[in-house]
């Protein structure tokens, strides 16, 4: 299974992508945590990254996609995977279709998780004073959100012009929301299974 989730920061999808990979024995693959441990690390694209992840503004694509590109080479995730943050832009995604038609691989799915954005500054401002986290002020909460609306939410109609789209309500506890995953996760299976039943009747 290859996976991406999609929702704006706070959705929850970080969570669900962990577990979800657990259950499907494959790697949950976040450029946020990606990027965050090369700032930590002091390495060159960590010192790059810095400035530009504490503004709440996105990577370059280039860059991003590079990084993909390496990581899912890793033995681990021949088998498929899980995306949590990436893509997020158009050209992002796009590149990244390249690369897997290059592979002679494809999507199984994309989760879009929706949730209230009240709701997403208040778990943010949580996660902030929990964590300590940087990216997580106010200021930088609403640079954050709007940069979602502009530059990853066209990614959804991306998406489902390509059939690989499923929605999931991210309100709810965590195993509420997983079994919303679960069921969307064996749709696309079920789906995958019937067209590729399709293509060698």
């Amino acid at each position: 299974m290859r996976i991406i989730f999609l929702g704006p920061p706070g959705s929850g999808k970080g969570t669900q992508a962990s577990q979800l990979a657990k259950r499907l024995g494959v790697p949950a693959i976040s450029t946020g945590e990606i990027l965050r441990e090369a700032v930590r690390k002091q390495t060159a694209l960590g010192q790059k990254a810095k400035s530009v992840m504490e503004r709440g503004e996105l990577v370059s694509d280039d860059l991003i996609v590079a990084m993909i590109g390496e990581r899912l080479a890793e033995a681990d995730a021949r088998r498929g995977f899980i995306l949590d943050g990436f893509p997020r832009t158009l050209a992002q995604a796009r590149a990244f279709e390249t690369m897997l038609s290059g592979n002679g691989d494809a999507l199984s799915a994309v989760l879009n998780f929706s949730v209230p954005e009240a709701e997403l500054t208040e778990r943010m401002l949580g996660r902030a004073q929990a964590e300590g986290r940087a990216d997580d002020r106010p200021e930088t909460i609403r640079e954050r959100l709007r940069v979602y609306r502009e530059k990853t939410e066209p990614l959804v109609g991306f998406y489902r012009d390509r059939d690989l789209l499923a929605e999931i309500d991210g309100v709810g506890s965590v195993s509420e929301v997983a079994g919303r995953v679960d069921e969307a996760v064996s749709s696309s299976r079920r789906a995958g299974s019937a067209s590729a039943s399709g293509r060698t009747a």
